[in-house]
């Protein structure tokens, strides 16, 4: 079958370095043939194993079973990499064509009855078998992903729940594709020194770059909907016009809504924003409303096929949560207190704002411009002071060095190696004895091909089972979206950012940690709420006073970061708490809430999300971090439906785990960080997570506490 289509490099052995998908030669009308094939024989390889005159055993069918489909694998990560960090029109049009097709596939697979029953008599049996903790937990994991994939429906129920499950990948990739396009259309672009007022030289520099890669002319500067570009404009412009204009756009995303100005350049002199706009009432060709409305009406009949009334019952079955009531508990112990923090944090505002002589109220374009004056005031901290000791190249070299001494682990770099776009940099990464652990590909720079937000995925997981040499080893994938510097110039990054790219880089060391022998239990395959402790406990590392005395060097000089800013950083990590925990908190508030809505029809998410936020009290002011037309954590696949909470859950973990480090005395605790590597790190799913997290914190005999994740966010009472 691959020989059939030699031309296809899609479908010949990669004679690449490290086995990476030969990006250079691959092209978009590859991908359906290779596709065809690649299904063909993944059905052929179940079938036989289902065939099997031989009774089933682990080894002939669950161990069979992980083997199976390397080749469809291989060519789903390469896809749906380039479909996120690298499309074009044709791709996305690949993409809408196969979405169907691959979810009628994956229906294929966990509805074959024959295939299904030999895991269910191993699973019925699995306490009489004899088998090995890693095997039971790939029984138990696999048996579960063929029942919640509907294999125990029978008949017509069974029947429409594939059609379900096809319908919903339609939507999900084309509600994507949506936000896509009014990120990449959107520009703002200031074209006079008084559209540019209040802005520092950072983000004129990136604005200039943004202008300079979109064909603009010289001088012209361009902010677009990119988060690296969007606050840093909140932040700082004194054009309070300007700034609602952007702000209304950046949350309109998915709303289908025409923009103000057309499409058309403004004369020399104007400011003029292209794409999206404010929000309407007509909808437009990117418009989510009725696509969020029908996932939901999905997910609801989805949810009720098996048996629950509404999604978030059944989404929450398999999680550490487990019930609706654990995860609003834990919201709601964040709620009230964080309210009122951001209450004393308007009121402060609004104290600004008058002595400004500035008398009209506070807007949500507003908060960050003067939230920045109220933290210069109190602390004479400035972000323009901050951001050149944090430059991307020496971040990067920070997170490796926390690497390197907790776990032994060295990144070298490959530029003689091609990723699929040249900002993406590749690097061997190699085990405390020199043999190589994997490899790592980061790709840091927004683009208008690229969508927007920060993540990690594999382009090959880790794993033993049948594999042999580098083909065993993990190919992992870092994206983040910063705003490039000018060529010639770094790229700096705010303290956020920075904190960004070490969560990013902590996904990533699950990923390359992983030491499993299952493809299924491996890296970060783990469950939702467990999924971020890894990243978020990571990125304590990054405002470690000693990684910060050792890296952060003004990208000018090369002076060391003052003691003296490091304790203004450091006094001032609490400010804004209150209004960073009411928007992330909202969001997963009204996340739980449009799932738990038991009605065959869902409502219209514009006005649910106002009413379900009125209902709570949310600020205007405040907002939400994602609105639901462009929540991709949601809509774009359901892995984060009825769980945008999982941050929240996991921070509670990796504030109590840290606590390991601090007392220990050291951040880099050999012993520690040697069960973090061993408990956490490299277990993938092969243990259940709060086992997992026990063993970690074992010397305290029990599980994590929500105290010390209150603490981190200043919100328990004095």
């Amino acid at each position: 079958m691959m020989s059939s289509l030699p031309s296809n490099p899609l479908l010949q052995d990669w004679q690449t370095p490290y086995g990476l998908p030969p990006f250079a030669a691959i092209q978009t009308q590859h991908f359906a043939p290779a596709f065809e094939a690649a299904l063909a024989q993944h059905r052929a390889e179940l079938d036989a194993i289902a065939a099997q005159a031989e009774p089933p055993t682990f080894a002939n069918t669950l161990a069979s079973f992980d083997r199976s489909g390397q080749l469809l694998g291989r060519l789903e990560t390469v896809f749906h990499a380039l479909a996120a960090s690298a499309t074009s029109p044709e791709l996305q049009l690949v993409q809408r064509a196969l979405a169907a097709p691959l979810a009628a596939h994956n229906n294929a697979v966990y509805m074959h009855q024959a295939l299904f029953e030999r895991v269910a008599a191993l699973y019925q049996e699995r306490q009489a078998l004899g088998l090995k903790a890693q095997e039971l937990r790939l029984l138990e994991r696999v048996h579960l992903d063929f029942v919640r994939a509907g294999a125990k429906l029978v008949g017509e129920p069974q029947a429409r729940y594939a059609q379900v499950m096809e319908r919903l990948a339609e939507l999900n990739t084309q509600f994507a594709q949506n936000v896509l396009a009014d990120e990449s259309a959107y520009r703002l672009v200031l074209r006079s020194e008084a559209e540019l007022a209040g802005l520092p030289d950072f983000v004129r520099a990136s604005a200039a770059q943004a202008a300079a890669e979109r064909g603009l002319g010289e001088g012209d500067h361009v902010i677009t909907l990119s988060r690296s570009h969007i606050v840093p404009f909140l932040t700082f412009s004194e054009r309070r016009d300007l700034r609602e204009q952007a702000w209304r756009a950046w949350t309109s995303r998915g709303d289908g809504s025409p923009s103000p100005a057309g499409t058309q350049s403004a004369p020399r002199g104007g400011a003029v924003a292209l794409g999206s706009g404010p929000a309407g009432d007509s909808a437009g060709p990117t418009d989510n409303r009725a696509i969020a409305q029908e996932i939901l009406s999905l997910r609801n009949e989805q949810a009720r096929l098996h048996g629950h009334a509404c999604f978030a019952d059944f989404a929450l079955t398999d999680t550490m949560a487990g019930t609706r009531a654990a995860v609003t508990g834990l919201l709601s112990k964040v709620w009230e207190p964080a309210l009122a923090a951001a209450e004393g944090e308007r009121q402060a505002l609004q104290d600004m704002m008058l002595s400004l002589g500035d008398d009209f109220a506070l807007e949500a374009w507003d908060w960050r411009f003067y939230s920045e004056k109220v933290r210069v005031a109190r602390y004479d901290l400035q972000e323009a002071e901050v951001k050149p000791y944090f430059q991307l190249d020496a971040m990067v070299a920070a997170a490796f060095d926390c690497a390197s001494r907790l776990f032994g682990l060295q990144f070298v770099a490959k530029p003689e190696v091609a990723g699929y776009h040249p900002d993406v940099k590749v690097y061997e990464v190699q085990n405390g004895d020199g043999s190589v652990r994997g490899l790592f590909l980061q790709d840091n720079f927004a683009r208008t091909t690229k969508r927007s937000g920060a993540w990690m995925n594999a382009l090959r997981w880790q794993a033993r089972n049948g594999r042999v040499g580098e083909q065993g080893l993990p190919i992992i994938q870092n994206n983040n979206n910063f705003a490039k510097g000018a060529p010639g110039e770094p790229t700096l990054l705010s303290f956020d950012d920075a904190r960004t790219l070490f969560h990013e880089f902590g996904h990533g060391l699950h990923g390359l940690l992983s030491n499993v022998e299952f493809e299924r239990l491996s890296g970060t395959q783990v469950l939702r709420d467990f999924v971020e402790l890894p990243s978020q406990i990571f990125e304590h590392w990054m405002s470690e006073p000693e990684v910060l005395k050792k890296h952060a060097r003004h990208y000018q000089t090369g002076e060391v970061i003052p003691d003296a800013l490091l304790a203004k950083l450091k006094a001032a990590e609490l400010f804004n708490q209150g209004y960073e925990t009411v928007r992330y908190t909202a969001s997963a508030l009204v996340d739980l809430a449009i799932h738990s809505l038991p009605d065959a029809a869902a409502p219209d998410v514009v006005e649910f999300e106002a009413q379900t936020m009125a209902a709570y009290g949310l600020p205007a002011a405040i907002g939400m971090n994602h609105r639901l037309t462009h929540f991709q954590h949601l809509f774009s696949g359901s892995s984060y439906a009825s769980g945008y909470y999982v941050y929240m859950w996991a921070e509670v973990l990796d504030c109590d785990g840290h606590g390991a480090f601090v007392e220990a005395g050291s951040a880099f605790d050999p012993q520690v960080a040697a069960r973090l590597r061993e408990c956490i790190l490299s277990t993938g799913n092969s243990v259940e997570p709060g086992a997992a997290f026990r063993a970690f914190r074992a010397f305290r005999g029990r599980d994590a506490v929500v105290e010390p994740m209150l603490k981190s966010r200043g919100l328990l009472p004095a």
